[in-house]
């Protein structure tokens, strides 16, 4: 299955194909990174230039999307352990793109920011420009999936009365996605395992077959709202088990490691710093 990655080698930013550990070099990225349509999809599988070490390569965000579209509450277990009704229809938010780091970047905490949480998530990423999909046709604007990690500041979140998602959301760092882009095709969205490790402990593990709103319904109803770019971004939503509610609380700290595994994606691994 093919698997495309952005990244940083000798200065510049190109475009690769992923093999274990060793990077095929495809070229210059362009300033939207990698878009996950047959044409990127052919140009990675046939990428005849140089190897890199994957140690030796700095991995980026896949794609450089003007929007990252966010589902909340859409597993039963989240929204009950954030003592909140099953939603009748998706909780959409939005996540600032300059939120969002690669494979191997660090999750900044904020001086500010007490409640620091994890939230391990399948994101895809679109292959064209659409608006109003229909549950029918929604499959097919899905060109490549990954993991991400919705990092949650809930001291911003909900310090106000209407919650504050978007910026709790949204500080610099807090949108680790990656480590690379996964090609879609003929891959079952809605059976995919999600599972979040912080410092050697699972502490969230699921299966998208137990999303409230399936990957369909989900791109129907963001696109009735906004015009979807090739390279957009949706996350899907974090099952059960995030740091807010536990007893006690497992919020993040300073040299925890934070590991996202998604079926078929090799393992987003971030660790955590504070702010210096």
């Amino acid at each position: 299955m093919s698997q495309a990655v952005r990244f940083l080698h000798g200065g510049e930013v190109r475009i690769g194909r992923l093999d274990g550990e060793a990077v095929r070099d495809a070229g210059a990225a362009g300033p939207r990174g990698f878009i996950p349509d047959t044409a990127g999809w052919a140009h990675v599988a046939a990428a005849g230039g140089p190897v890199h070490a994957l140690a030796d390569v700095t991995l980026l965000p896949p794609t450089v999307p003007t929007k990252v579209l966010c589902i909340g509450l859409n597993y039963r277990d989240h929204a009950k352990e954030s003592e909140l009704a099953i939603p009748e229809v998706p909780v959409l938010f939005a996540k600032w793109p300059s939120s969002l780091i690669g494979h191997g970047g660090d999750i900044v905490l904020p001086r500010e920011e007490t409640r620091p949480d994890y939230e391990g998530e399948l994101a895809i990423v679109f292959a064209e420009r659409f608006s109003r999909a229909t549950v029918a046709d929604a499959r097919t604007r899905v060109g490549g999936y990954c993991a991400f990690n919705d990092v949650s500041g809930r001291r911003a979140q909900l310090e106000t009365p209407l919650r504050q998602f978007t910026l709790g959301k949204s500080f610099d760092t807090f949108g680790p996605i990656g480590p690379c882009l996964v090609n879609a095709a003929g891959v079952d969205l809605d059976s995919l395992d999600v599972r979040t490790t912080v410092s050697g402990e699972i502490l969230q593990s699921s299966n998208t077959r137990n999303l409230i709103f399936g990957i369909e319904e989900l791109i129907a109803y963001v696109s009735m709202a906004t015009t979807i770019e090739p390279g957009d971004v949706l996350i899907t939503g974090t099952p059960g088990g995030v740091g807010d509610g536990r007893t006690p609380k497992r919020y993040l700290v300073p040299g925890d490691v934070v590991e996202i595994d998604v079926t078929g994606c090799p393992t987003l691994r971030n660790a955590v710093v504070a702010e210096a």
